[in-house]
């Protein structure tokens, strides 16, 4: 054995037997992993570049090849065919060629990767990225691993070879030693389409598009298990005394923001065609577009500040004391990006909430 390659010899005999094809999709099952799980390497590019392969390509390759560990029928050596009269079988019966193990791999891991995740969806893991990735990295790992074992029991003249050299060979004859100008100017043509394909690729790996920015406000309770839900907000209040409420500030603008939230206990007028007064109850029943609100008086409660990077989020427990009384009194929260104006409004504000609440006065129950 040569000396380039006698570091073989620390690998297991079944290591060392086992197929390229299937050694490199062992193989990108590892970086695919790291490239999702690694602190410095699952935010950049790389993470697209080795998980489309894995998800569109890889899984169907495995498959295909634990079913089919048989040569193709255009799987011919041409040193077989020298002598029609003395050549040996070619294939064994049921093979496929080349083709359409791409193909197939291609479909198969198009349905083979969602019905994962729909098996996944009736466990308490759930579609998520670890879940996901697991799943699809053991699924990969164990049809490889029935795959290069069923090539194993075949003879060597029947087991599934990639005719890289083959390939090689054709490609450097179609591309150097064209037959005419015609397929000359097409081969021209296929390396600029490649090559712009791939700049494409690449481009749009690197330079990713921006999503939608935005800012997402909401208020929170916590239950009776110490979680924090969306809902049983306190609606009843007595002046002077605090019931407490949490207010929450997540930041998606793609670049750090300063944040101002007012707090305001406000007297509104429910207007419908711009004269009529309704109550609360009416508002939400009709949920009328011609409906709107007049502030007859406003007394700010409380003013926080914050500054989040992106995708960083704030959350901020505070008390609530209402100051007057009143029926359908209309508790707000008022987002502003930097600072607010003279006169907060919800028309001024950048995101807005509203508690709808009713304060009794103290000592009348």
């Amino acid at each position: 054995m040569a000396h380039g390659s006698d570091w073989r010899l620390l690998l297991p005999e079944n290591v060392r037997r086992l197929p390229f094809d299937l050694a490199f999709v062992f193989a990108f099952v590892g970086a695919v992993n790291l490239s999702v799980f690694l602190p410095f390497v699952q935010d950049t590019p790389l993470r697209v570049v080795f998980g489309l392969p894995f998800v569109l390509f890889i899984p169907g390759y495995a498959f295909i090849a634990a079913l089919f560990p048989e040569r193709g029928q255009r799987a011919v050596d041409t040193e077989d065919t020298a002598d029609e009269s003395h050549a040996a079988p070619s294939t064994a019966e049921g093979g496929i060629d080349g083709i359409e193990r791409v193909a197939l791999s291609f479909g198969l891991s198009i349905a083979i990767v969602p019905l994962l995740g729909l098996v996944l969806n009736f466990t308490p893991f759930g579609i998520r990225l670890v879940p996901i990735m697991v799943t699809v990295s053991i699924f990969t790992i164990v049809t490889g691993a029935i795959a290069a074992y069923r090539r194993q029991e075949l003879p060597p003249e029947e087991r599934f070879r990639v005719p890289y050299r083959q390939w090689i060979d054709s490609a450097g004859e179609e591309l150097f030693e064209p037959n005419s100008r015609t397929d000359a100017a097409l081969n021209v043509l296929l390396v600029i389409s490649i090559l712009l394909a791939t700049a494409s690729v690449a481009y749009a790996v690197a330079v990713p598009k921006q999503g939608e920015a935005f800012t997402e406000a909401y208020l929170l309770t916590e239950s009776d298990d110490g979680d924090l839900v969306a809902d049983n907000y306190p609606t009843n209040f007595t002046v002077g005394e605090p019931q407490s409420l949490l207010v929450g500030v997540s930041n998606h603008e793609h670049e750090p923001t300063n944040y101002t939230i007012v707090v305001e206990l406000q007297e509104v007028t429910l207007l419908e065609n711009g004269s009529t007064r309704v109550n609360r109850t009416a508002q939400n029943a009709t949920r009328a577009t011609n409906m709107s609100i007049r502030v007859d008086r406003a007394v700010e409660l409380d003013r926080f500040r914050t500054s989040l990077a992106h995708n960083e989020t704030w959350l901020q427990e505070h008390t609530v004391a209402p100051p007057f009384a009143g029926d359908d009194l209309r508790l707000t929260y008022q987002v502003y990006r930097g600072d607010p104006p003279a006169d907060p409004s919800t028309e001024s504000a950048y995101r807005w909430l509203a508690l709808w609440v009713d304060v009794a006065s103290d000592g009348a129950g």
